[in-house]
């Protein structure tokens, strides 16, 4: 029949395989650096503030002594895993689901893995190399390796574009940007850095090179701390596999004040826009203010890992199945 309805996975068989291989390496990967895994809600009392990422909600049906009904499904494992961290545990990752609403694509799925671990003691510098070593492992698993260049955003910005982006004038940072169809009204000069980054800079980026890119700008800073300089920086790296973006890592913000602030400046942006404002989580801000001790955290994409390793543009390619065949 045309018309009948279509059960096969999305991916072949291969792909599982080696998402199957991926998930084994990573658990040794760190069994052998005494990192522990560690399992978080999926559902919560908060939701993510960033402005760009939207959270599914749901409402629980049993009595309220339970807790509030309103539950948010997480972005990622973040929160929960920084007040184990403040709670003492040491090192720890977390390899599981994650959903962000109105993201589905070519390279975009509403439910993705995640994988997520913390260093006590370590900077966002240390942490990206022991993120390059997990991706070259990975890469061995196809018989690939990768050469690394690492530098700042500045550096990056003035090589691949022609532009300093911190002291570039706006009409500097639009000018590689002629000729790409771009609505400009209401952008920003971080909307311009990250068009930059996608239509200019990332195109660059050879296949077998990890290119990690850190010190973004303060205004970018996220969770990450802020270092004094001229300019300021956020301390903060990025981590591309040809021109795959697989890994945002911080070296953790730990101040519970400033953590407020941004999340509150975070939901008045985002009352601007007209969406929705995500209860703050008081109980992360709450571990930030018993005192999480100074670490660093990196978020990989799995996915994303499996698409570059894979050399297919098509998320579906590397699930079971898709969101169109959920």
């Amino acid at each position: 029949m045309s018309d009948a309805v279509d059960w096969r996975p999305s991916s072949g068989i291969e792909a599982l395989r080696l998402r199957a291989r991926v998930y084994a390496l990573v658990r040794a990967f760190f069994a052998q650096r005494d990192v522990l895994e560690v399992e978080t809600p999926v559902l919560s009392e908060a939701g993510n503030t960033e402005p760009n990422i939207e959270s599914f909600t749901t409402t629980f049906s049993g009595h309220r002594d339970a807790g509030l009904p309103q539950r948010w499904l997480r972005t990622s494992p973040e929160y929960p895993l920084k007040r184990l961290i403040a709670a003492g545990i040491g090192d720890c990752y977390e390899l599981g689901r994650v959903f962000r609403n109105g993201e589905a694509g070519g390279r975009h799925n509403p439910e993705f893995t995640m994988l997520e671990w913390y260093r006590v003691g370590w900077d966002h510098r240390r942490l990206a190399a022991e993120t390059v070593d997990l991706v070259q492992q990975a890469l061995a698993l196809v018989g690939r390796q990768a050469d690394v260049v690492s530098l700042t955003y500045r550096e990056l910005f003035v090589q691949g574009a022609g532009v300093d982006p911190f002291t570039g004038s706006d009409a500097q940072l639009r000018a590689p940007l002629e000729g790409v169809d771009i609505e400009g009204a209401g952008l920003g000069r971080d909307d311009w850095l990250d068009l930059l980054m996608t239509h200019r800079i990332q195109p660059q980026f050879q296949r077998d090179r990890i290119t990690v890119v850190h010190d973004w700008p303060a205004a970018q800073c996220a969770l990450a701390k802020v270092r004094d300089g001229d300019p300021p920086v956020a301390e903060r790296f990025e981590l591309y596999l040809g021109q795959f973006e697989l890994a945002n890592g911080y070296h953790e913000l730990t101040d519970a004040s400033e953590q407020r602030a941004r999340f509150r400046r975070d939901n008045q942006v985002r009352a601007g826009r007209g969406t929705a404002q995500p209860p703050l989580d008081e109980r992360l801000l709450a571990a930030l203010q018993a005192g999480m001790p100074d670490c660093a955290g990196v978020a990989l994409g799995v996915e994303r890992l499996l698409m570059a390793l894979s050399g297919t543009g098509r998320i579906a390619d590397v699930l079971a199945f898709d969101f169109g065949r959920a």
